[in-house]
């Protein structure tokens, strides 16, 4: 076998931790799982396989391929397809197991003709997929078999946001006026809204896989566990002299005589070059700073040698006293791994914590533990 020397560690009971987080949350409402985009990038077909154990009975996929990458399909669970049915997808849809989730009048005609199962959305202000309000009131909907009558909250990540509760608002008269099976109104952070946001089922996605819906909620980060961790291993330790420089466009420049090891993980393999300022690798529980630019499959750190760290203590009496505390060199070499900063809330920025998931590249080995 060949080898790797680029890890993505994923912890199953991490996400099955936050899976029954976010169904406490839900109340008497079932709580489901979104896992499109392969997982979001970890891994959908052992992500379902863990949450179908802990108790999850709903799934949603973005495209009739993903649907198709998850069969055979486990005949207790049930799959909805959020980008609806095209043209081209109807000799799929019409033999799988999954329902589509219809979003506008052109996918409602096309699927009345086979009288199957189907999931119906309906926009209430984001403007993205799904039926208008009248649409949805207008008879076009008459005679399906509606399974779960379905919006999606644009703001739920701000609490406070006006949107939310105006959106609440419309999808309570849609669930009077629309008979579904069920109805299903938030996502992760429509979770955190409250018990009101939840009616018959919940999807959750970004908090399943460790993604903080509301960064800087102190409850929500202590509760939700990281799911993936990404160890990349030294290639090579060098030797840089004070006032050398690292990476492309040599700006950075060692203010001393630097160790540096250059790890087997760039841009390429999601971790991009925006991430650099302030980023660091971790060997053991010491930090190791990026320094240079991150390129397309290596980055730079460096490793931090013996040193004196001053120490500053508050006194009882309000003075303070200082010390000096000897910090060994950090043992790291050729061959060996280290751990990347990869805590979503704390790289959240220059990127949303999505984009963090999903850009993970095909390159790791990605291993459930």
């Amino acid at each position: 076998m060949v080898h790797v020397p680029l890890r993505l560690r994923l912890d199953g009971a991490a996400l099955v931790s936050n899976w029954h987080w976010l169904a406490h949350r839900s109340g008497a409402a079932a709580c489901g799982a979104a896992v499109k985009a392969d997982g979001y990038g970890l891994g959908a077909r052992e992500a379902v396989k863990r949450l179908q154990d802990a108790g999850c009975r709903d799934f949603f996929v973005a495209t009739w391929r993903e649907a198709e990458a998850l069969t055979p399909w486990p005949g207790d669970l049930e799959l909805s397809v959020l980008h609806g049915v095209l043209p081209g997808d109807m000799a799929v849809a019409v033999k799988g197991r999954a329902r589509p989730v219809l979003n506008s009048p052109e996918q409602v005609r096309r699927w009345r003709e086979t009288g199957l199962p189907c999931d119906v959305m309906v926009d209430t202000g984001m403007n993205r997929l799904g039926l208008t309000p009248q649409e949805a009131r207008s008879g076009l909907l008459d005679g399906l078999h509606i399974r779960t009558l379905m919006r999606h909250l644009a703001c739920a990540d701000e609490p406070d946001h006006p949107m939310n509760e105006r959106q609440l608002g419309l999808f309570r008269t849609l669930r009077q006026d629309i008979k579904a099976a069920r109805y299903s109104l938030a996502n992760s952070a429509g979770i955190c809204l409250g018990p009101k946001y939840s009616f018959g089922l919940t999807r959750p996605g970004l908090a399943l896989y460790g993604g903080i819906p509301v960064v800087g909620n102190t409850a929500q980060e202590a509760a939700l566990r990281p799911v993936a961790s990404i160890e990349a291993q030294i290639l090579q330790i060098r030797d840089v002299p004070a006032g050398g420089s690292v990476g492309y466009g040599a700006t950075f420049a060692t203010p001393w005589d630097m160790k540096v090891g250059i790890l087997n993980i760039g841009y390429a393999d999601g971790y991009l070059r925006m991430l650099g300022e302030g980023g660091y690798a971790l060997a053991g529980d010491r930090p190791c700073p990026i320094v240079g630019r991150i390129s397309m499959d290596l980055l730079a750190v460096e490793i931090p040698q013996a040193g004196i760290m001053k120490h500053i203590q508050i006194l009882e009496s309000g003075k303070a006293e200082t010390s000096e505390v000897a910090i060994p060199a950090v043992d790291a070499g050729e061959g060996d791994w280290l751990t990347m900063n990869f805590r979503l809330p704390d790289l959240a920025g220059p990127l949303s914590q999505y984009e963090l998931l999903t850009t993970l590249g095909s390159r790791f080995k990605r291993s459930w533990v």
